[in-house]
Parts: structure tokens; sequence; C-alpha cells
């Protein structure tokens, strides 16, 4: 029963374990890319199965709950969608290609196990283990597409990355020093009779500064453009969907271990929130990448979710669920559009989708769809997620929040219909049709129906992440 906690992670692991193996001799990309699809396929069965234990392992410092178990398997089917939207893997030069599916799973399987960690150490090995397999893949780019910029973009992923581990080991140290735990469970009670001394908000600032950075927070988002526009289509599918999930999650547990009421976190967190959301926004109207344009997007996006978390509610914590779930669909639909129309793995410029409507009609429609829903615009998930946002933080009543993210909204509209415009109404011109298979068929049509019943039918989604944040909040 033990070992069934830890079962989707040991998949992943198992994975990697195969795909090392495999990397030891002469494999062929695609053999390393099905093996890779087997253990992540697998890791969403066990995630289903295991789907509603509960216990603790490895001495407490890992807990199965509900919530867990759902961030898991949201996880493992994005690993999923990330493998076959990335099928030709044609940024990655052939023999590097089993080392490349090998830091994916362990990528993958770290941040699984960051969303089980319930003690500071565990948890700190956890995002260490996702945020290097990420650094090692950004420059397994291929030269001949990537320009040398992608080794650019790795150096300053590592270095922005290393200031925020040891920031966030650095508020470890405070939490630690002031309550004599690293236990998560343990710390709740110690720091509620000491939320007025500055030095908690100062631990638990430091503490979600490497989550910040993953989630691209302003200002840990320094790396977004870069790492985009450098890394392989594939590679940026992944890191612009799977750790902002993980992320989200664990703000939100993080969040609650002050949900008794912090209003200089809550300021802090309403500063974030609005310099994300305009940063990002007023970014990425000038982009003429379409990878560094929804690199920007991201940013505000992340702001968006941090409206749910600075409630410190129930309500709140589960809409940034949804939202941030939500995100990673329509995040995944926009890059499948991306990997099919760059025909050598090359970077897709804004101007490179026209004529998509003739060239391509179902990508176009997965573009079109995937872009109204960034935007916000009904009956995508977009729009209900943002407006279960701006719902529930005006209902803690942060008014003015409320208006500068409605005004965050119209500015976003403008250039993700810029991008629907061109796929619609420019001249195909000189650009050849774009075939695809029908593998990414299918994924695509999940992805559309996912886009939209989420957005017409959000109660089932936002039931189950309240149950989901219920389980730690109790």
């Amino acid at each position: 029963m033990k070992v069934l906690m830890f079962a989707p992670e040991i998949a992943l692991l198992l994975g990697v374990l195969s795909l090392f193996h495999l990397s030891l001799s002469s494999p062929t990309g695609d053999r390393a890319r099905k093996i890779a699809l087997v253990f992540a396929v697998g890791a969403v069965i066990l995630g289903l199965l295991t789907l509603r234990l509960e216990g603790t392992i490895f001495f407490r410092a890992y807990q199965i709950d509900f919530f867990s178990q759902l961030i898991k398997l949201i996880l493992a089917l994005g690993l999923c969608a990330v493998l076959v939207i990335g099928r030709g893997l044609k940024g990655v030069r052939e023999e590097v290609r089993p080392e490349y599916y090998l830091f994916l799973l362990s990528s993958t399987a770290g941040l699984m196990m960051l969303v089980s960690s319930v003690e500071l150490l565990t948890l700190f090995l956890a995002l260490e283990l996702s945020s290097f397999s990420l650094y090692l893949l950004v420059p397994m780019r291929d030269e001949s597409t990537g320009s040398r910029s992608q080794m650019e973009a790795a150096i300053k992923y590592i270095l922005f990355g290393v200031v925020a581990s040891g920031i966030t080991l650095f508020g470890m140290s405070y939490l630690f020093g002031l309550t004599g735990t690293t236990y998560l469970a343990e710390l709740l009670p110690a720091l509620t009779i000491m939320l007025d001394r500055p030095a908690v908000l100062a631990g638990m600032a430091m503490v979600m500064a490497g989550f910040f950075f993953k989630l691209a927070i302003f200002p840990f988002h320094f790396w977004v453009p870069d790492v985009y526009q450098g890394a392989s289509n594939d590679t940026t599918a992944f890191i612009a969907s799977l750790p902002k999930v993980a992320a989200a999650a664990m703000l939100v547990r993080l969040a609650s271990l002050v949900a008794a009421g912090n209003d200089t976190l809550v300021n802090l967190l309403m500063i974030l929130a609005v310099l994300s959301m305009f940063y990002g926004n007023l970014s990425a109207l000038v982009q003429k990448d379409l990878k560094r344009m929804l690199g920007f997007s991201g940013i505000a996006h992340a702001g968006f979710v941090l409206l749910g978390v600075l409630t410190l509610q129930e309500a709140g914590f589960a809409a940034s669920l949804y939202y941030i779930s939500g995100y990673l669909v329509m995040s995944l639909a926009c890059f499948l559009v991306i990997c099919n129309v760059s025909q050598n793995g090359e970077n897709v410029l804004i101007e490179d989708l026209s004529g998509l409507h003739r060239r391509a009609p179902f990508l176009a429609l997965i573009l079109g769809v995937g872009m109204f829903a960034l935007a916000g615009i009904p009956p995508f998930v977009g729009f209900m997620g943002k407006f279960m946002l701006l719902a529930n933080a005006l209902r803690e009543g942060h008014l003015t929040l409320v208006i500068l993210a409605a005004l965050n909204t119209a500015i976003a509209i403008y250039y993700y219909l810029s991008v629907v415009r061109v796929a619609y109404t420019a001249e195909p011109e000189e650009r050849p049709a774009v075939a695809i298979d029908g593998a990414t068929k299918v994924v695509g049509l999940a992805l559309l129906l996912l886009i939209v019943a989420l957005g017409v039918m959000p109660t089932p989604a936002l039931d189950m992440a309240a149950a989901a944040v219920r389980t730690f909040l109790l």
C-alpha cells in the first residue's frame, strides 16, 4: 500500500532509468519517444488509480491526498500531450534525443514530488530536481535552428534559477529558525501566533520566491522571453505549461499557512499581480516572435493566478487551480500549432501564420480557439477562469485590483486577436500547406473540447479544485 502511494512517481523514474540505459547504445529518437510515452501513460493510469489515496510516507515528509494526486494526474496528462505534440522533435539532434526525453521525464517526476512535499527540505530537493532537468533541456536545441541563442538562454535560465533557489533556501532558514520545525503541518500553528513579526513575512516571501520564478511572476520573470525564444519549440511547450501548474499549486499550499490573516502579505501579492499583468501585456504588444509573445503573456497570466491566491480563502485557491489548469490546456493548444507550422524546428513569427486557414484549416481552428481563450473571450475556459478570479477578489473587497485586472484583459485582447487576424485574413503567399498526422489531430481535438467544456461547464472542475484545497485547509 505504501508503494502504491508513490506509484506515479515510480512510473516516471522507471522511465528515466530505461531511457538512461537506452542512451548508452545507439538508439533512434523515435524509439526513445515511444518509451517515454509508455511510461507517461503509465503515470496517468496510476494517477487515476491513486487519486483517492491518503497517507504519509518518508517520515511524514511526503503527503498523499486528493490535492497532490489531482495535480499529479494533470501533470501526467500534460506530459503525454507534450510528447505527442513534439513527436517530430524537429529542433533537437537525433543523437541526444534519448537524453532529451530522460530529462523531460525527470523534470515531471520532480514536479510530482514537489506537490506532495510537506517538509521544507524535501520540497527544496524536489524543486531542484525539476529545475535542473529544465536547465539541461534548453541548450539541447539544434544549432542550425537556434543560432546558438539557446546557449545564452540556458545561461540566463540557470543563473536566475540559482539566485531564486538561494533566496528560497534563505527563507526556509528563517522559518526554521522561528519555529524549530521544517514540517508544514507544524509551521502553521507556530506561525499563527507570530504573524505580526516582520521575519515571518520575510521568510514566507522568500520561500515563495522559488515558485514566483517557476510561475514567472514579476520581478522573477527576466528569464522568460529569452528562454521561450531560445529553446526548441517542444521544450518551450513543456516549460510554458507543466511547471506553472506545480508552482501555482505550491503557492496555494504555502499561502494557506497564513490564511489566518496578514495584510502585508496580501498587499505584497497585490503589487506583484498588478506589475506582472501590466509588464506582461504591454511587452507582448510589440512582439513579432510568437513564442516570445506567449512568454510575455504568460507573465500576465501568472499575475491573474495571484488574484486567487491573495484572497487567502478556499474559493480563491480553487479558482487559481482551475485557472492554471485551463492555462495548461490553452497553452498546449497554441504550441501544438507552433510545433506543426515550424518546418524544421525554427521559431515561428506571427507573419508565418499568414493564410493558415487555407494551409491547415484544423490548425487554424485550434489557434483561433486557443487565442480567444487566452484573451478571456466567452464561452472558453479563459473567460470563466478570469471571471471566477475577479469575482473572488471583488468579494474580498479588492475593487481597485479588479479594475486593473479588467483593464489588462482589454489590453491582451488586442495582441491575441492580431494573431487570429493574420491566420484568417492574410494571404498565404508562397507558404506551403501544413500536414498533420492522426495523433496530433486527436490531441488537438481533445484540447479543443477541454477548452470549451471547462468554459461552458466549470462547476465540476471548480468543485474538484475546492475539494482538493479542502484536504489541506482542514
